[in-house]
Order: structure tokens, then C-alpha cells, then sequence
């Protein structure tokens, strides 16, 4: 592994970025090859995650707002972190592999078989940039002498990675999903970009919103037929309609109450997480209950998406569950802190948790000054 200075690593990032919003016929080439072998991988859903990588992620303004409160040193000493990587998402793992490249260290990559083509073509593009980046990444079928271990998976995997991993420093996430609450008093668009929260990758994601909580005066009929107005071609695609015929079935067999659109089925469920092609809804008679139910069942819930100023809560609005910024850490964890503790991740505590050490706000503004600046004024977080 050849040493990479950050301002170098950083400024391949940016390349990469201007590589994915081109699309050129290599890249085209690998995502017809993921939608061959993974339906769930449409063109569609492909082209939202490369947009959100190359759009909101290598920006080199959020890049280096993104890093500026960490004050990284240069790292000559690099560990090797292992990921096991997801693959519910084109690239969910994306963000966790950049973590690691930023910091200095090693990934130790162990991808889905759902997902097993478009990060190794991103690094493999990066190493045309720069052939000492494919010492920083490594493909590998089972994870190995490794000092540290970031991996995502089901409730039920993670027992199994907390037992194999729980003396390593390690960050092991489960099940998580977004939840919406609503006020009856939402306008068609609200609704439309909330559909997109819903529907966007056919609900796979753990920010795709699988619960709504409604006043009990909801009208539900306009709700389901602007969603159906807007997303009823899903149900053309084989794998959504045989989940939505499926569940359709079990409610009539089990005699189960619920709405139906279409496209969508509604039951009221305490659950947060739903079935693919269905959502969970419960009534609320004030939003302060609605905050307690949050608050007691946060370590489900990925995101809360609400209109601006509803809660006293943190939330998004509609539309925004799917293009995260760099500094929205997937369940609060913060993986650069993880990765740059002691700047030296094999020295980390095997029950380290991260805090954030910077407000979201301190990097929007960051953000907002550096795009204004000109490029020769900038200078990369070092």
C-alpha cells in the first residue's frame, strides 16, 4: 500500500464525482450487468443512487466540509478496517468504504452477492486515476487479519456479526427504517415527495419511510389516490407485483383490515418496519405522543420525515430520506471518528461509540461558503 496525502485522496473523490455524472459506456456497461442479476437493481433505482453519490457526496465543498471539524492528520500508519457491506441499495455501502479511504486506512471489502459489481468498478476507475489507490482497497470473500470492522446487515445477522466481531472495535448495524407523520392538511406535492420516500429502490432502503402516523380524522382516499396517481408503474415490475399479489393474499386469508391502492397496502400496525409494497399506519391524538413513541423506539428508526416545525424532534422533509449528506451518519454513529480515534483504529475500545463533534449547522454553513468560494482560495482539511 502505497501512501496517498489526503489533499490528493480527496481531490481523486472529486474525479470521481465528474466520472459518475458523465455515465460513459464502462459504467453503463456495469449497471446493465447489476439490473441482469439483481432485478431489484433497475436503471432507475442505479441511476438514483450514482446521482446522490455524485451530486450530494464529492462535491468538493461537502467533502471538505464534511472533514474540516475533525482536523485529520496525515496517516502513515494505516490499520485495515473490515466492511461487510449491505446489499438492499445500489451502493449502500458506499458511504461506510469512503470513510475508511478518507482516513488513510485499508478497506477490507466483503460485498453482497446482491451488490457485487459497482463499488469494485468505482475503485477500479479511481486506480486509473491514481494506480496507488487499489492498495487501499481489497475484495475479499471472507474477512481476515483485520483491526477493526464496520458491518450492516438484518436483526437477525447482527447476533451473529456482535459474536464474531464483538472483540474487534466494530460498529454493527441492524433493521432500521424511516416513519412519517402527517396531518391530514399536506398538499399533492407534500404527498408526491413523501410517495418518494416511500417507494424510492421499491422501499428496500432503512431511510425509505415503512410507517406513517396520522390524526384519527385522516382522510385516507386522497392520500392513496395521489400516490397512485404518481407511483402506480411500480406495480409493473415483476418482483414488486409478486410482493404486493403475495400480501394481498395473506390479509384476505388471515382477515386482516387494510387499504389498497394498487400499488400500496395500508394496515395500522404498531411495527415500524413493513412489507415490500405496504405501509404501516397509526393514529395519534397529539403530537406530543407521537414524539414519545419516536423517542421510545429510536433505535429503530433510521429518520423522522415531518414538515418543518411539527416536531420537537429532528426531522427532514418529504422527498429527502434518499440523498443523506456526508454528516448524516447512518444510525447517529459517526464513522470518521470511528475510523480516526487515537489515529489508530486498532486501539479503539471494542465498545466505542462515537459522538458527533460538530453541529449538522456548523457544516451547512461551511458548505454554503466554500461553494461560494472561488476554487484557487480553497484548501483541503488536512
Amino acid at each position: 500500500m502505497t501512501f496517498i496525502p489526503l489533499q490528493e485522496r480527496l481531490r481523486l473523490l472529486v474525479r470521481l464525482g465528474d466520472y459518475l455524472r458523465e455515465r460513459p459506456e464502462p459504467l453503463a456497461t456495469v449497471m446493465e450487468t447489476s439490473q441482469r442479476d439483481n432485478p431489484w437493481f433497475t436503471l432507475e433505482n442505479q441511476e438514483g443512487s450514482l446521482s446522490a453519490i455524485s451530486d450530494v457526496l464529492l462535491r468538493p465543498e461537502k467533502l471538505e466540509a464534511w472533514l474540516a471539524p475533525y482536523a485529520l492528520e496525515e496517516n502513515r500508519a494505516p490499520k485495515t478496517v473490515g466492511l461487510v457491506l449491505a446489499g438492499n441499495l445500489p451502493l449502500v455501502g458506499f458511504h461506510d468504504w469512503l470513510s475508511v479511504f478518507v482516513s488513510g486506512h485499508r478497506a477490507q471489502v466483503k460485498l453482497s452477492d446482491k451488490d457485487p459489481y459497482l463499488l469494485p468498478h468505482l475503485t477500479e476507475v479511481m486506480a486509473l486515476f491514481d494506480s496507488r489507490v487499489s492498495g487501499y482497497t481489497d475484495f475479499v470473500s471472507r474477512l481476515r487479519n483485520f483491526d477493526a470492522v464496520i458491518a450492516t446487515g438484518s436483526n437477525n445477522s447482527a447476533r451473529y456479526f456482535e459474536s464474531y466481531f464483538g472483540k474487534y472495535p466494530h460498529i454493527i448495524r441492524k433493521n432500521r427504517n424511516a416513519v412519517g407523520v402527517l396531518t391530514g392538511k399536506e398538499s399533492g406535492e407534500e404527498v408526491f415527495l413523501l410517495g418518494k420516500d416511500i417507494f424510492q429502490y421499491f422501499g428496500l432502503g432503512c431511510r425509505n419511510v415503512s410507517k406513517i402516523f396520522v390524526p384519527r380524522d385522516f382522510a385516507f382516499e386522497p392520500f392513496l389516490e395521489r400516490l397512485h396517481q404518481d407511483y402506480q408503474h411500480l406495480i409493473l415490475h415483476d418482483k414488486f407485483r409478486h410482493n404486493y399479489d403475495y400480501n394481498y393474499a395473506l390479509y384476505i386469508i388471515n382477515k386482516v383490515d387494510f387499504k389498497m391502492n394498487g400499488c400500496l397496502l395500508l394496515t395500522e400496525d404498531r411495527a415500524i418496519a413493513s412489507r415490500i409494497a405496504g405501509l404501516h399506519y397509526s393514529y395519534y391524538d397529539d403530537l406530543e405522543e407521537v414524539e414519545a413513541q419516536i423517542n421510545a423506539r429510536k433505535e429503530e428508526i433510521q429518520c423522522v420525515v415531518a414538515a418543518p416545525g411539527l416536531l420537537q424532534l429532528e426531522t427532514i422533509p418529504f422527498g429527502t430520506t434518499q440523498a443523506p449528506e456526508l454528516w448524516d451518519y447512518a444510525d447517529g454513529v459517526d464513522t470518521i471518528a470511528f475510523c480516526n480515534t487515537s489515529r489508530s483504529v486498532g486501539s479503539v475500545a471494542a465498545g466505542f461509540k462515537p459522538v458527533v463533534t460538530e453541529h449538522a449547522a456548523h457544516r451547512y454553513w461551511t458548505t454554503i461558503l466554500l461553494a461560494t468560494m472561488p476554487w484557487s482560495k480553497r484548501t483541503w482539511a488536512t
